[in-house]
This record gives C-alpha cells, structure tokens and sequence, in this order.
C-alpha cells in the first residue's frame, strides 16, 4: 500500500471536452475511449451530458454511451444534468453522481444557462429533490468562483452564501471552478482553507482552466491548503464557450506527471493514460495543449548527437 499521499484524478474529457467539439465524435469511440480511460486508474470520471440534444448535438447520444460503457469497480460515472427531465433520463442509465451546474457570477449564468441564479437555483432544487432518495450522489459545480470575465472578481462571501444555500439543501459534494482561468495561488489557497473550515462536511473538487498558464501552480497551492480532488481534461481539451477568452482545461496528463514527480500518489497509469491522449488528435481532428504528448515525460532520455563521441578526441 502506497505511503505517499494520496490524490483523487476525475476526468471530464468526455463531457467536458467533447461537448465544445465541432466534428461529432462516434458512440462507439466516445465508448471506446471511456472504456480506456476506466482503466487508468480514475476515481471519477463525467461521461456525458444530459442536456437536451438541441442544446449540445454534440452529446445527444448520451444514453447510448451510457448503456455501453464498461463498468469497473472503484470507479465513480457521473455526469451532467441541468433539470428534472434530463435527471430521469440520467438515472435510468444507472448512474453513480448527478453534476448539477450553476454560476457564481450572474452575468455569466445568464450567458450560459440563459436563467438568473435565482431560477437555476430553484431549478437545480427541483433536481435534488427528485435525485433524494436514490444511492446517485449529488455534486454541485459552481462556475467563475475565481472570477468572471464579464464581471471581474467574484467576493469570497458571494461564494460562501451559494455554498450554505447548498448546504441547506444536504449537499455534500462540491465542485469550485475556475471557469476561466482567473484563478492565482493565493487566491486559491484563501478560498480552499475557508471553505474547508466552513463545510467541513462538504467534499471539495477544483476544477481549474490553464488560460493563463496556473492550473498546475494552483493545484499545488490547493493541495497545501487541504484539497485532495481535482478534475482535468486529457489532453487539456474543452472551455467554456460563454467565457470570452476562456482556453482549455487542466491537462490530465500534465497534471498527473507534476503530482507523481511530486510525490503523490494519483492512481493514474501513465503509460495506459499516455496511450489515450495520443488517440485524441486523430479523434477531434485538430491537435491539443497537452505538453507531455509533445514533449514527453521529464525522464524521457534521447541519444545524443553522433558527433559528441568524437569531442575531446
């Protein structure tokens, strides 16, 4: 048994990333690639959306990837639903979570969800009275916690007060958002000990952007501050399309190689999570951000040039 402490990886590809997609994607390769990353060794990973097709074509054939995926044991499937219809039509696909999505910011949940957060509030509790009941957890995403592009920064307490509405609801699982990448060290580390300290019941993931280059910065500085849950995306795919200037996600492989050289133990095969992200260009259609598909592992040991043997001669 592992002593190096521990880091639970979810990936959010496969929702996430290809919903932004502009080429569909294949069930069978959408299945394909899940099936994969199932065995990387993930302890959550956000399959689909349960959006209406009309919404996100991009991801109409959620329940078909549902019902083909390969189930294995340790491994959590959630996904993503925005109200009552599309949560009956999640859990008759056997889910494991229900990811119920809101804003911090008003402006950017009127752009995104086309509601106040007042409306989605009452919607997403709608929601969690009709998941209530059942063994599908419940995990609240809040966007632009770390700022808006349309709003600037977004008040530690406007976070606070949505987090104990929540709460108030039993709400046990929440997700903090960096929506689009505004988010800096210090910045981070002061709203994990706080929510920490708060909700003490509550179990945080972050959910960073590397728009600007600091996702792997401030997962460290989470870390220290107590968070051990982080989504990312393989190979750094997806965004926000109502974030101006929002880039990709996190990149799963990028992460997961910084927190191995670190000493934490993430779970993750590297060499079977490689493997994935490699399939993802030829997938999509256009190349990703990743930085270890490019550059490879920092202990990657090339031949030198013929010409050194003959130095010094």
């Amino acid at each position: 048994m592992s002593t190096r402490p521990r880091i639970y990886m979810q990936e959010v590809a496969t929702r996430d990333g290809f919903q932004n997609e502009a080429q569909f994607i294949a069930t069978e390769d959408k299945v394909r690639v899940i099936d994969a990353l199932s065995e990387c060794g993930f302890a959550k990973i956000e399959v689909t959306s349960f959006t209406s097709p009309k919404a996100i074509p991009a991801l109409r054939d959620a329940e078909d990837v549902m019902h083909q995926i390969k189930r294995v044991p340790g491994v959590e499937y959630t996904v993503l639903v925005p109200n009552v219809r599309g949560a009956e039509r999640a859990l008759s696909c056997g889910i494991d979570e229900a990811n119920l999505v809101m804003s911090a910011s008003e402006t950017h949940n009127r752009a995104n969800l086309r509601m106040t957060r007042e409306q989605s509030f009452a919607q997403l509790e709608q929601v969690i009275k009709a998941i209530s009941g059942s063994p599908v957890a419940i995990n609240i995403s809040l966007s632009t916690v770390f700022g808006c592009p349309m709003e600037g920064d977004i008040s530690e307490d406007n976070v606070i007060q949505w987090l104990d509405r929540f709460a108030s609801l039993g709400v046990s699982r929440v997700t903090l958002c960096d929506t689009t990448g505004m988010a800096y060290p210090s910045q981070v580390r002061s709203m994990a000990m706080r929510v920490k300290a708060l909700f003490p019941h509550i179990t945080f993931t972050l959910h960073f952007h590397n728009t600007r280059s600091m996702a792997l910065a401030n997962t460290l500085v989470a870390i220290s501050s107590g968070i051990d849950r982080f989504d990312a995306s393989l190979g750094g795919i997806g965004g926000c399309p109502y974030a101006p200037g929002a880039s990709g996600n996190a990149c799963t492989e990028d992460m997961v190689h910084m927190l191995e050289l670190e000493g934490y133990d993430t779970g993750i095969d590297m060499k079977k999570l490689l493997a994935v992200a490699a399939q993802l260009p030829g997938l999509i259609g256009h190349d990703v951000p990743s930085q270890l598909l490019k550059a490879g592992g920092r202990n990657t040991i090339h031949p030198a040039p013929d010409y050194v043997k003959d130095i010094g001669k």
